[in-house]
């Protein structure tokens, strides 16, 4: 196995997360802003902006003492830029091309933790959002975009198909 399937995986959050953005970036005000009526929690402006936030967050814990972390949510028109920017930091952290500040990191919350359980979190946490995004679409009858390993395998064209 290459030993860039970091870097990979980490590409791949940020193309989709830019796939997502676009996709609801077409919706109504209604439609952001409509009431699940499914187990996912929030509406899809809500989750865009919590998804967005938490990356953003998930770096600065990575990069900035607590101090100097921000706090405000990411707004809604500055979502696709604030995604791309906190991903690509991101996958400067798993290129090596930048370290975290210290090891182990600090929370606002008084906690310890070790930059890997961090960098696991941003791929899970997101993830789970993009799946919740993807229901909501599902439910108002609009089709998701597709964004598994598979499509972005065909993307990159790391996924060939064979020709016979």
């Amino acid at each position: 196995m290459n030993s860039d399937f970091l870097v990979r995986v980490f590409e791949h959050n940020n193309w989709t997360n830019q796939l997502i953005i676009q996709a609801c970036a077409a919706l109504s005000d209604e439609q952001l802003d409509a009431e699940p009526h499914s187990t996912t929690k929030g509406t899809i402006r809500k989750t865009l902006i919590h998804l967005v936030s938490s990356q953003r967050g998930y770096l600065a814990l990575l990069t900035l003492p607590p101090e100097e972390r921000p706090t405000d949510p990411v707004k809604f028109s500055d979502l696709q830029e604030s995604a791309r920017i906190s991903g690509e930091g991101l996958l400067a952290l798993a290129k090596g091309e930048k370290q975290p500040i210290q090891s182990p990191l600090q929370t606002r919350d008084k906690y310890f933790v070790e930059p890997w359980v961090v960098m696991v979190q941003v791929i899970n946490h997101a993830t789970e959002h993009r799946e919740q995004i993807k229901s909501m679409l599902t439910a108002l009858g609009i089709t998701p975009p597709e964004i598994d390993g598979w499509d972005y395998g065909l993307s990159v064209k790391a996924l060939v198909p064979i020709s016979e």
